[in-house]
């Protein structure tokens, strides 16, 4: 039973087949305050929106040419009943239950049928809020509805809407169109404005989701724009904007709203913005004024794909006013447009309006003489959404009905029928549409209702005269192989800026290489300061927020935007340090050679004779073997060097130590010999039994040396430790045991040795060599002595350079101490170089 009949403005066609329609053709509207105490009363519409009614024109001009077309729906006339929603959702409401249930407890169609028309579907509603109220009802029935605007995300949801489809994608492709236009130009710093309903407050959720995961950008502000013209808050919001460093701003709201947010934003002459429009108001003529792009010129908007649709002017211009039409439910639409168009009244003119001057319409006057957006098809956008959704519900009808019997797809393989069409069976078919416009655009609904998505972007372009022009500056679709793919010709943009280049906004500039970001309290990721990288570190491209270290053989170069090669240190045969050593060591090798010739070629005198001349020369040649040793220790490291240096070091001070041993005890020998009894002593002191001992302690440290090296053998080391910024390259000893062993061993004998030579210190010689001997150890041992600490805590090269010096600073001390003055006698005082001088009182020694 038909509980009430909606007071609505409509338009109506008869046909087999009915669609229905809900579109904004007006503006505002006056909907009386509820009592709850008697029957409220019809609400009333007001300012005419041409765009609207031009909409609802298109779907009927779709049908008229679907109706012409003999190769859809053959046999089938559709018809249409087409509803003002005003911009309310109360309106919008009673206009869908009209559709769904009728107006009439009785209609008559062509005669031939009685009851409800078939209204099988609905093309609209433009609003998000009432999309998402009309769906909810239908589809408990299954009765399918195809939005033509309604952007919001949420209708996707296939379990809440599961008739619901449209012809425009959704805010979330909407909102990641945007977000790559921000990517394009850099702006990571930008204010969001939405709408106080669901088109809005879905957007904004959206936009911010999208946001976190994507990490393009931040928000500096997102503002709820009010329902109403609330001056004080929008004075708010116009100040947030005003004091925010973002210069862009992104709109999500209906044109009918941002009429007040622009006059505030005129009132405060805030300038030097860039505006992003969402779909809803990128080419509302309301803002298209001198008043207002001053300000929004250069806007960039996201927009309804543009189509053609031959034949659309032709028809506009055919429509005539019904003078019989209003009824007691219903006012026409094609009425209503033609008063505001022509500023008549049809009889009979409400009072006053004759007396004022007003002029009543005749249903004659020409309306291609009126200059109106109503004609102009040059950019038909939201147009073609609903030419799109119109054909989508007579191709699904026009599949439903070339179903064969037998081989339906409904149960027992049914097909469905004009007379017993279930609401349900028509969405089995929307879903499974798929065809091509004469435009060549390919219309077909994904899972959830959703349209292939494909956006332009227009820039709203301010002449110099004062006018307007919305240029196509580019466009964002998906595709099966590239994805999301944004297209922009960046040379037909205007930019209302003085440089006419895109704007800066970005709450912190980039880092520049060297630095990493770290984020500032209580404010978003895009804010944030910018701290130099640590030393061995450089900027992470991968990762702004942390420094990454370089390599372990590299090192950030002092701008710390790439690694570096560490510097390599080593006692080098190019430094200074290692040029002397290299030249003390050959001047010493140089000098044994020296004072070996002289030995040779003196080898009979007495002086000579009296040294022991067979061990001198065994000291003259471990001496060589010392000052050459030391080359080992300078230049870069290398397996064989740090395994021979220390081994062959070991093994030549220590033959030289025990060629000096044996002298002292030679020379204790013949000092115990000199006294009564004691000439058996020189019997342990042959030849033989020198050059036997000699090879005896020498050996103890060859062996000391080969476990060493067999067991924990020194190795090439590349040392960090020392400096960040550099690798020194030493030879870690192994073992330190076995290095302790080895200079140990060294020191017994060197001790052994100054013992000895310090108890035959008196001997009552004119040449007594154990004095030389005695201070030639005290030299070593004290050189030793000083090179343990002083080795220890020297650090990387040096400590090579510190060892090859005790080296050298040894070697000259025997070589001075023990060689020195025999040298100058037999040089320079020839006349002390005989028997008698030499044995002084008569000791043979």
């Amino acid at each position: 039973m038909l509980q009430g009949q909606f007071h609505l403005n409509e338009m109506h066609k008869t046909g087999d087949v009915v669609l229905g329609g809900l579109f904004q053709v007006h503006f505002f509207s006056s909907v009386p305050d509820l009592s709850f105490t008697s029957q409220p009363q019809q609400p009333t519409c007001h300012g005419m929106y041409v765009l609207g009614f031009k909409l609802a024109q298109t779907m009927a001009f779709a049908i008229d040419e679907i109706n012409r077309n003999s190769n859809l729906l053959p046999n089938v006339t559709l018809g249409y009943t087409l509803y003002d929603n005003c911009f309310e959702l109360g309106i919008g409401f009673r206009g869908a239950l009209s559709l769904a249930s009728g107006q009439e407890d009785q209609i008559v169609v062509d005669d031939t049928c009685v009851g409800n028309p078939p209204v099988v579907g609905i093309v609209g509603d433009p609003s998000s809020t009432n999309s998402i109220a009309i769906s909810n009802i239908l589809g408990l029935y299954r009765v399918p509805m195809v939005s033509y605007f309604a952007t919001c995300s949420c209708l996707s949801d296939r379990q809440k809407y599961p008739s619901f489809f449209r012809t425009i994608p959704s805010d979330a492709f909407q909102v990641r169109a945007m977000i790559q236009i921000l990517k394009h130009f850099g702006w990571t710093w930008a204010g969001l404005l939405v709408s106080n309903n669901d088109y809005g407050l879905h957007a904004a959720r959206s936009f911010q989701s999208e946001l976190s995961v994507s990490g393009d950008g931040c928000l500096a502000y997102t503002e709820v724009l009010p329902w109403d013209k609330e001056t004080e808050e929008l004075r708010r919001i116009v100040d947030v904007m005003k004091t925010s460093t973002a210069r862009v701003v992104i709109v999500f709201e209906d044109p009918s709203r941002m009429i007040h947010l622009m006059d505030e934003v005129v009132r405060q002459n805030v300038t030097g913005l860039q505006w992003i429009a969402s779909e809803a108001w990128t080419e509302s003529a309301v803002l298209q004024t001198p008043h207002f792009m001053p300000y929004l010129g250069g806007t960039l908007g996201i927009t309804i794909r543009r189509g053609e649709i031959p034949g659309l002017r032709e028809f506009l211009l055919q429509i005539r006013p019904d003078l019989h039409h209003n009824t007691s439910y219903g006012i026409s639409l094609v009425n209503q447009f033609w008063e505001f168009t022509f500023q008549c009244r049809f009889a009979p003119a409400p009072a006053g309006w004759l007396e004022g001057g007003g002029a009543l319409c005749t249903g004659q006057e020409d309306l291609g003489n009126v200059g109106t957006e109503y004609l102009d098809i040059s950019n038909l956008r939201p147009e073609y959404n609903v030419y799109k959704a119109v054909y989508a519900l007579a191709y699904s009808l026009d599949d439903m009905l070339r179903c064969k019997p037998g081989r339906g797809p409904f149960s027992g393989n049914s097909c469905a029928s004009l007379q017993s069409l279930e609401p349900w069976q028509l969405v089995y078919y929307m879903e499974r549409v798929n065809f091509t416009t004469p435009f060549g655009d390919q219309v077909s609904f994904d899972e959830n209702g959703d349209v292939i998505p494909i956006y332009d972007v227009i820039n709203a372009l301010w002449l110099p005269d004062g006018s307007t022009k919305i240029q196509n500056v580019g466009e964002v679709k998906r595709t099966a192989l590239k994805g999301e793919e944004l297209i922009l010709d960046e040379g037909k943009i205007f930019w209302n800026f003085e440089s006419k280049k895109p704007p800066r906004s970005v709450c912190s500039e980039s880092c520049p290489p060297g630095t990493h970001m770290v984020r500032r309290k209580r404010e978003p990721e895009c804010c944030f300061d910018c701290i130099p990288c640590s030393e061995g570190k450089i900027t992470n491209k991968s990762n702004a927020l942390e420094c990454t270290s370089c390599p372990e053989d590299f090192w950030s170069n002092p701008q710390r935007d790439h690694c570096v090669p560490k510097k390599t240190e080593f006692l080098s045969y190019h430094d200074p340090l290692g040029i002397c050593l290299t030249t003390t060591s050959l001047l010493g090798t140089f000098i044994c050679a020296v004072v070996l010739g002289i030995f040779i070629c003196h080898r009979t005198t007495p002086i000579v004779r009296a040294s022991n001349s067979e061990l001198s020369f065994q000291l003259l040649m471990s001496l060589k073997l010392c000052f050459l040793c030391s080359l080992l220790f300078i230049g870069r490291p290398r397996m064989w060097t740090c395994q021979m240096r220390h081994a062959a070091f070991g093994i030549s001070f220590v033959l030289c130590v025990s060629c000096i041993l044996v002298k002292t005890m030679v020379v204790l020998a013949v000092f115990k010999a000199s006294k009564p009894g004691g000439g058996a002593s020189l019997k342990w002191f042959g030849s033989m039994q020198q050059r036997g001992t000699v090879l005896f302690l020498t050996a103890i440290q060859a062996a000391i040396c080969t476990t060493w090296l067999v067991s924990s053998s020194p190795t090439p080391h590349k040392n960090t430790q020392y400096h960040n910024d550099k690798i020194v390259y030493e030879c870690s000893v192994g073992s330190t045991v076995g290095f302790a062993v080895l200079l140990g061993y060294i020191g017994v004998l060197a001790v052994l040795s100054f013992l000895i030579a310090f108890l035959v210190r008196n001997l009552p010689d004119s040449f007594n060599e154990a004095k030389f001997i005695t201070f030639s150890m005290l030299i070593f041992c004290a050189v030793w002595v000083a090179f343990v600490p002083a080795y220890i805590s020297s650090p990387g090269n040096l400590a090579d350079a510190v060892e090859v010096f005790a080296i050298l600073a040894s070697s000259f001390g025997l070589l001075i101490t023990l060689f020195g003055p025999k040298c100058y006698i037999i040089l320079l005082r020839p006349e002390m170089n005989t028997k008698k001088a030499v044995m002084g009182r008569g000791i043979v020694s």
